[in-house]
């Protein structure tokens, strides 16, 4: 099915499945979390009887709101919820978060879900924006937390999940930066003379840059001695803020004419974060596992992926020595 086929479907034709999963007993931490696919995904959870969830956002102010908005429609208990700050352009956040994760009782479940679409070039950290919140930070987080993940698991004889947020949009990334010398393409990603004629595609690349950190990811953590089922999510095109650097009435009128409703693409979150071993280290688009297609395929999507991790993991040793081991 091509692309454009594939999106017709998903769009106007196919619909995720209500979540039934039960989450009791279980904390959960849901990134992007006061809006968006994050706070229907949240609402989710509490409905599905999560112990505790905890919405990590940027804003204190506005998670605050949506923890009162999730229990005005839940009726759940004040405690179940919690608002903790995190700045995904911020590798400091990212790391002072993750240490405070470390006292948690117990984490079942991280649905890494923030994320930043943009056509202007900006830079925070050591890198065009997209690419940090993203990327770098997304990575970091998730390396940061697994370990308080399998030791959940360990010690409670279950499987815990990391979910990533990802995108159909990785599929048609053209990704021209890979041609860039062997470790310079994060160097070219940075570029801003070469990125500002490509920004028109920088969501896509991320969100493919992030699918090549699962499999790796995955890879490097077995489900069998870990038991931390790690796995990408894509929900569809979904009403959200995350078009909103884009605002115009044609944007405005496209969304309300090919949009799925936020709550029904939340949905492919809580399933990411419920599904069973066998999405260990694959994508899940529509609660549906898939091959991955675009630059991903093959023994060239291989090598592409090898070379993208190599300069990754350099980025994250350099802001946290040590992280990539997953000890």
């Amino acid at each position: 099915m091509s692309f454009f086929a594939a999106f017709i479907h998903r769009q106007f034709i196919y619909e995720p499945p209500v979540p039934t999963a039960s989450f009791k007993n279980r904390t959960v931490i849901v990134t992007g979390s006061n809006c968006g696919l994050g706070l229907e995904a949240s609402r989710w959870l509490v409905r599905l009887g999560a112990s505790q969830v905890i919405l990590a956002c940027r804003n204190i102010e506005k998670g605050n709101a949506a923890a009162k908005d999730i229990q005005a429609t839940t009726s759940c208990s004040a405690d179940t919820l919690q608002v903790w700050q995190l700045d995904m352009s911020s590798y400091a956040s990212v790391i002072a978060f993750a240490d405070r994760v470390k006292a948690l009782p117990r984490l079942d479940v991280l649905i890494a879900n923030a994320g930043l679409g943009t056509l202007q070039f900006r830079v925070t950290e050591d890198n065009e924006e997209t690419i940090t919140t993203n990327v770098v930070s997304t990575s970091l987080l998730a390396c940061l937390i697994l370990p308080k993940l399998r030791e959940t698991a360990l010690k409670y004889n279950t499987n815990t999940h990391l979910t990533i947020t990802a995108s159909e949009l990785y599929e048609v990334a053209k990704f021209k930066e890979r041609k860039a010398p062997t470790g310079q393409i994060f160097a070219t990603l940075n570029d801003k003379a070469k990125s500002e004629k490509n920004m028109g595609e920088r969501y896509h690349v991320s969100k493919l840059l992030e699918i090549f950190f699962v499999k790796q990811l995955a890879a490097m953590s077995p489900i069998d001695s870990n038991k931390v089922i790690v796995n990408c999510v894509a929900p569809g095109w979904c009403h959200s803020n995350l078009a909103r650097e884009a605002d115009s009435r044609a944007i405005r009128i496209a969304m309300k004419l090919l949009c799925r409703p936020t709550e029904v693409g939340a949905r492919t979150l809580v399933h990411g974060a419920s599904v069973g071993p066998e999405s260990h280290g694959q994508y899940v688009p529509d609660c549906k596992i898939t091959p991955t297609g675009g630059l991903t395929k093959g023994e060239k999507g291989a090598e592409l992926q090898g070379r993208v991790w190599e300069e990754l993991r350099q980025k994250l040793e350099a802001i946290r020595p040590g992280v990539t081991s997953l000890a």
